[in-house]
């Protein structure tokens, strides 16, 4: 029999909650027509589509007009970036921050190759955004400013409402990758002045291959794809249904168990937190303490690889990220540690340890068990360790 994983990478991907897969099933089978269909059989799967956009619309506190169904939350970030720059021309311009997804900050960097002009705001040492140079930063109506909710890899919370404000206040547009923190905690897009929101389901317990992009009325972006006139002209392509159906019910359980995330599963993630702090001397938590998902730790143990503590932790069958980019390749420590100033000692072992609402004490205390020795360990076999 197969040990049972302890399975602590949730902000990379979440188990597909039972319930949406109970969900989804019959639209494999039984309701498989295509809802642009006249014919009664395609056009009652058509609601089922509106019912999931009401659903994704209640947890974002928005209207179901302005949510539009994607394949994932990279092609949600393109299709607001790019979108934005489409409709804009050679008058627009980018901002972001220095520590951004890769969907976000990769496709800034190729933009900018491309002649659009971009600024890149730095944090300070506990992930934060320099509010200061933003509110320098020359915007206008022709700018877009992209900032994430959430830093996937530490799980600091960015002042979304304060920095859209500042955006808003000088004529500017402000898209959010929220794909970390859709579902972790509340969102209500009528109290914070965005324009557009990009989210993944695979992050709420849906399956691989579907998201969401809010956009609010009278913005004004270009179809990233082309073709019929799904999803209201701005996504070409016939729906995937079951899949639309599985996000639809996972932002409903994710409404339903917000209260969890923000309680049970922060104390689990405290709890982790504080033993591994005690117990691994050189231990370094990497973001804000406070201003921080739920469900997310990063920490550091000086003078080890994290690379090494990842695979030692997976023979005992616990799965854990690193925020290192060592496994790409490179002897860099990932951009965002870089960004934060991380010192090089610590950065190189920043491990992410990211939990769900099905994430259990008993795991937790596995963990707490576990990873102390094997730091131990590996230190033991540093030659920077007198």
């Amino acid at each position: 029999m197969d040990t049972k994983t302890i399975y602590l990478d949730n902000n990379a991907t979440t188990k597909t909650a039972p319930e949406v897969v109970e969900a989804m099933l019959p639209f494999f089978h039984e309701h498989y027509g295509n809802p642009s269909s006249i014919h009664r059989f395609g056009g009652k799967i058509r609601k089922h589509v509106d019912d999931a956009r009401e659903q994704v619309a209640a947890l974002l506190g928005a209207k179901p007009t302005e949510i539009y169904f994607t394949s994932c939350g990279t092609e949600s970030d393109s299709t607001a970036v790019r979108g934005f720059v489409d409709e804009h021309d050679t008058l627009s311009r980018l901002i972001t921050s220095s520590v951004e997804h890769p969907a976000i900050r990769n496709l800034c960097h190729v933009l900018r190759k491309r002649g659009i002009p971009l600024a890149e705001i730095g944090v300070d040492d506990q992930g934060l955004p320099a509010m200061d140079t933003l509110g320098a930063t020359d915007i206008d109506e022709h700018t877009l400013a992209t900032f994430m909710w959430a830093n996937n890899e530490t799980g600091v919370v960015f002042p979304i409402k304060e920095i859209a404000e500042t955006v808003k206040a000088k004529g500017g547009f402000m898209h959010t990758d929220a794909v970390q923190a859709v579902g972790k905690i509340p969102i209500d897009v009528k109290s914070v002045p965005i324009d557009m929101l990009s989210l993944s389901g695979h992050k709420v317990h849906a399956p691989k291959g579907v998201g969401a992009i809010y956009l609010r009325e009278k913005t004004k972006i270009a179809p990233f794809l082309i073709g019929g006139h799904q999803e209201n002209g701005m996504r070409a392509g016939t729906e995937n249904v079951a899949f639309i159906v599985g996000l639809g019910k996972a932002c409903e359980l994710a409404a339903k168990h917000m209260e969890e995330e923000n309680t049970r599963v922060r104390r689990l993630r405290d709890r982790l937190e504080s033993a591994l702090l005690e117990r691994c001397p050189g231990a370094k938590l990497n973001g804000h303490r406070t201003n921080r998902l739920p469900n997310t730790l990063n920490i550091s143990f000086e003078f080890i690889e994290g690379e090494a503590i990842l695979l030692l932790l997976d023979e005992k069958h616990i799965a854990a990220s690193s925020g290192s980019a060592c496994t790409s390749g490179s002897l860099e420590p990932s951009h965002v540690m870089r960004a934060m100033s991380i010192p090089y000692t610590f950065a190189h072992s920043s491990t992410r340890f990211s939990l769900s609402r099905y994430t259990t004490e008993d795991e937790i205390e596995t963990v707490i068990a576990v990873l102390p020795p094997i730091v131990s360990h590996l230190r033991s076999l540093s030659p920077f360790v007198k």
